[in-house]
């Protein structure tokens, strides 16, 4: 008889928080992944502050004879917790699940398309965006890599048809959020926009919201926005994927 291949599980690795919120955006983005793909089995864990852990997450799996299981880093950037901190939580799981790792989330067309619908939720339009000056504002990280990578999607994003669009961090990098604010209103746009390139909310997206108050538009976090969760599902697709054989091998 024909089984059919079961599909790996997809495990989102989400960084958590102290600030209840951001556990909740998390478990709604994973509802609506799920609502998406309703075959899908899609678990949670987190590296810190919230449960499940990781590491408990997979014990759990490899207990119930799962083998095979997609881990979905919940990151836009390729920094200091994709690079380091998730490897290494994945080293230490248990030895008879196949693990694959996806990539972070960004940079993606999917995410540009998230950032527009929660300018366009917050008020602004499509005819909007010759006038308007948009602050990229992202939590910030000490990697340069992943500082150049909200620069680049800040200059991508601007050739769409925005007055300007500026890359401003939270944390760790300069410029801040108000900063570039001021910058914009410098320029001439005459509308200046803010928005948050995170997730969910919680310490440093409450950073961002303060900086924007000199702002006419701040935008929400990405959370559950649909261009998210379809984004989660190409990863794990391309991750669960085996790649071709190399000619010849």
């Amino acid at each position: 008889m024909f089984h059919k291949p079961v599909r790996p599980v997809l495990v989102v690795i989400a960084h958590g928080s102290r600030d209840p919120r951001h556990a909740a955006t998390v478990h709604a983005l994973v509802r609506r992944v799920r609502s998406l793909r309703p075959g899908l089995r899609v678990e949670t864990g987190f590296l810190d502050f919230n449960l499940p852990p990781v590491q408990g997450m997979l014990e759990s799996l490899a207990a119930e004879g799962v083998r095979d299981v997609v881990a979905l880093p919940l990151l836009l950037t390729r920094a200091f917790h994709a690079k380091a901190d998730i490897p290494a939580v994945l080293r230490e799981a248990p030895s008879r699940l196949r693990i694959r790792q996806a990539d972070v989330l960004g940079p993606s067309p999917l995410l540009l398309s998230a950032l527009e619908r929660r300018l366009y939720e917050a008020g602004l339009t499509p005819a909007d965006k010759s006038s308007t000056g948009v602050v990229l504002a992202s939590a910030g990280s000490s990697d340069p890599e992943a500082i150049a990578v909200i620069a680049d999607i800040a200059r991508e994003w601007w050739h769409t048809g925005w007055c300007a669009v500026r890359p401003a961090f939270a944390s760790a990098s300069l410029p801040r959020t108000e900063d570039t604010v001021r910058e914009l209103r410098a320029l001439g746009c005459s509308t200046v926009a803010v928005a948050p390139y995170v997730l969910a909310p919680g310490f440093l997206p409450d950073r961002i919201a303060r900086g924007a108050a000199g702002a006419d538009v701040l935008a929400d976090v990405l959370g559950p926005a649909p261009e998210v969760a379809r984004l989660l599902l190409d990863r794990y697709d391309t991750a669960r994927t085996p790649l071709p054989a190399a000619v010849g091998a």
